[in-house]
Order: structure tokens, then sequence, then C-alpha cells
């Protein structure tokens, strides 16, 4: 469904609460049925040889086969661009599988990009380590439009900037509308990962970002039992202004000399990552987790209201707490991001944060080990709380340098903030800090 709906007394901005109900789904035409089916099918009966032939030559749309398209999978992807306020997206099978779609999809063997040092540490060994198997070089920098120009200046090959809007896991909030623009004058998209936050306390595209990613499995799915990435664009960046991507704007071989952005326009990038890279490297999202996470986005609003309500008093206990040496969450007022929380995310900072023990790494590993109702495992996003020492766990691949630079040094304890009863999680919380 589309954001307006044209009526007697003009046009109707729907809500987002409506969106995230209704965004791309209707009911079954075969059966009447009124939640989306679960198409758990490989593939497709073609009309006529002539049909098939425009589907293969994109020169129509439908479907031909899971591993490209499917119908529930669609759903998904047309709400999720909807909820923010993109043109178009494309899902794959995790939030890393939609990192490396977007990544194929710009890049060409030999390329560099710049990157944010405040990202998840999966996304940090991603970027720093396997994607230079494929030829493409990472320059990592502190988030600030400073460091980004400076960056672009010694890198001015460059092919996009990439950063976490709500950084996991010290919950740093990045000023997107300059980078934005640092990003369009050098003639580059700005990629903006916003898993933490959501399109219900921030999108991105609002700012000046061209392509957003997510890990589906986090808030949107919000359940955690279903995988999935997204990538989707905003329709309004120039592929062929910079002459930088000539694999948007040259003819592409495996499509009889089609050109991407010029057969497709505002939709182009993510119909050639889904159309090369979805197609030959096949990373999927399987139709029951399009399911699971469709159902997860209509409850997403009133989801993160009470995320952030408990986020907001838990970090509060936490910061008056004799063990606790500081808080990183930018709903407090103390946080040096809690000017650009209030510009970006006036719904709130989220429900991901992180804290620092005066007891160091023992301390840190005690803690965890110690609470009962929060889970102490790998994930964030769930309607229960969580608790993980990244040092020990996500983050240990890295050095202690590199920990440090992302925010998850050996004090630093990570919490994904749920919906229980917030009295219980902070007495949770209390027991495992004493003495």
């Amino acid at each position: 469904m589309a954001d307006k709906k044209t009526a007697p007394d003009g046009p109707h901005e729907f809500g987002f609460e409506t969106r995230a109900i209704h965004a791309g789904a209707r009911p079954d035409a075969e059966t009447g049925a009124r939640v989306t089916p679960i198409h758990q099918n490989t593939s497709y009966v073609f009309e006529s040889a002539e049909h098939a032939a425009d589907l293969f030559n994109l020169q129509t749309f439908g479907f031909i086969y899971s591993r490209l398209t499917n119908p529930t999978v669609s759903v998904l992807e047309e709400r999720l661009a909807n909820l923010e306020g993109g043109r178009a997206a494309v899902c794959a099978a995790s939030g890393h599988a939609a990192q490396f779609l977007t990544m194929f999809t710009l890049l060409e063997p030999g390329d560099s990009f710049i990157a944010s040092k405040n990202l998840y540490g999966g996304s940090i060994t991603q970027f720093g380590h396997s994607f230079k198997k494929l030829g493409w070089t990472c320059h990592f920098v502190d988030p600030t439009p400073e460091e980004f120009q400076r960056a672009l200046a010694a890198h001015p090959g460059a092919k996009c900037i990439f950063l976490e809007a709500l950084a996991n896991p010290g919950g740093l909030v990045v000023d997107l509308e300059p980078v934005a623009e640092i990003a369009h004058a050098a003639g580059i998209p700005l990629i903006v990962d916003n898993t933490l936050a959501t399109p219900y306390l921030l999108r991105p595209f609002d700012w000046g970002a061209d392509i957003v990613v997510h890990s589906t499995t986090k808030f949107l799915s919000g359940h955690a039992n279903s995988m999935g990435g997204a990538v989707i664009e905003s329709g309004k960046f120039d592929w062929a202004a910079s002459g930088k991507f000539p694999g948007m704007c040259t003819p592409d071989p495996a499509y009889h000399g089609l050109t991407f952005h010029e057969t497709f326009g505002d939709f182009g990038f993510t119909m050639k990552a889904r159309a090369v890279a979805l197609r030959d490297f096949g990373p999927s999202m399987a139709p029951m987790n399009a399911f699971l996470t469709i159902t997860g986005t209509e409850t997403l609003a009133l989801r993160m209201d009470r995320h952030v309500q408990n986020a907001q008093a838990v970090a509060e206990f936490l910061e008056g707490h004799p063990a606790v040496s500081w808080v990183s969450y930018a709903g407090l007022k103390s946080s040096p991001w809690h000017a650009l929380a209030k510009k970006y995310l006036p719904k709130g900072a989220g429900a991901v944060f992180t804290f620092g023990l005066k007891g160091g790494y023992q301390a840190g590993i005690k803690c965890v080990e110690t609470v009962d109702l929060f889970s102490h495992l790998a994930n964030v996003g769930d309607t229960r709380s969580l608790i993980i020492h990244p040092a020990s766990t996500t983050h240990r691949q890295l050095t202690e340098e590199q920990q440090i630079a992302a925010g998850a040094g050996p004090d630093v304890v990570r919490l994904s903030v749920g919906l229980e009863t917030a009295d219980d999680l902070i007495r949770d919380l209390d027991k495992a800090l004493a003495g």
C-alpha cells in the first residue's frame, strides 16, 4: 500500500502503525485468507514460452524460482521499503548476506570503501578480513563527519560510506545529515545499517542516506525465531553521475546487454542485487522466516515503545550503581550523543547499550554468569532481555585495541533490554552486581 490515499477531503497520510500491518499485503486472491500465506514453494508455472522468456530477460515481473523471488518474501520486501520510505527492497538470509549483496553490487575487485569503526564485531571481521579475499578494502574511521571527510581525502577512489546509525554495541549515534552531504559531494552513496533503531525510531533516508540495510533477525522480527536481512534503496541516488559505478551503468552480458540504471531507474540497485548477486550466490530468505518477520513488523511500534521505556529505566539505574563506572546510552542526559539522539531519535535511543564495570574483564564474566532473568546469548532485539560480555564472545576475534575502538573493551557488558517488567530487570541486575 502507498503512504498516501486519495480521499474526498484530499490525500491522506497513513500512519506508521497502519503501514506496518498492511503495507505490501492483501487478502489471498484464491482463498480470501487475510494473513499472508507461507508460500513454501520453489518454482512457479509459466503461462507460455513467451512469458517465461520475458521473466528471464527481466522484461516483466513475476515469480520464477524462490532463490530470486517468492510471494511471501515479496510482501516483506514491499513492507520494509514502505516503512523506511524507500523505493524498493530485496531480502536475504541474514544481515551479513544483505551486506554482501550490497557490496557485491557496488564494488569491483580492487575497490575500497570507508566504514565506521563502531560496528557490530561480525561486520568488522566481514569487512576487514573476508572482503579482502574478494579484492575489496575497507578503511575504518571514527564515525564523525570530520573523520569521514579526511578518509575520503586520503582515499578518493572509495565507493561508499558505511555506518550504523545507532551503533552496536555502544549505542553511539552518528550525525547522519553532514555525513550524507560529504558522501554526495564525493559522488558516492551513504549506506546505513538501521538494525538497532528500526524505521520506527529513525528513517535514514529522511537524512540523506541512499541505501539502508537490516538484520531483520533483530527488532523487525522481534522474537528471536527467524533469520533474515534486507537491502533497501532510496531511489534518489544517481548511479550515472559520477562515472564510478560501471556495474550499474554498463551493459550486463548476462541479460543481453541490459543496463540496470538505465532500464530500472530508481530501483535499479535492488534489481541488480536480486538479478545478479542473489541469483549467483543464493543467500535467499526462507519463506517461513519471511512470514515470521511479517508478523513481527505488525507489532513493531508497540514493541519499540516498550523497549525504549525499559531501556531508559535500566540505564538510569545502572548510572547510579556503585559497581558501574559508566553507561553508554544516548537516552541519558550525561551521554555525549544525547543531543544527536534528540535530533535523530526523538522517540527514544533504542534498547541496546553498554556499561562498564569497575572490576574489568572478570567482573563482566561474573555478571553474565550470575543473572537469572537476562539470557546470556549472542543476539539483540528479542522480546526477552539479553546480556553478553562482548570481549569474550562477539568481539573476541578482535585485538584489545580493536575491541576498545569498537566500544567493546574488557570491562564492557552489553544489554538488549526486552519487554519484561522493568522492576524485575533492575532487581536481576542489582543481584548480579552485588558484592
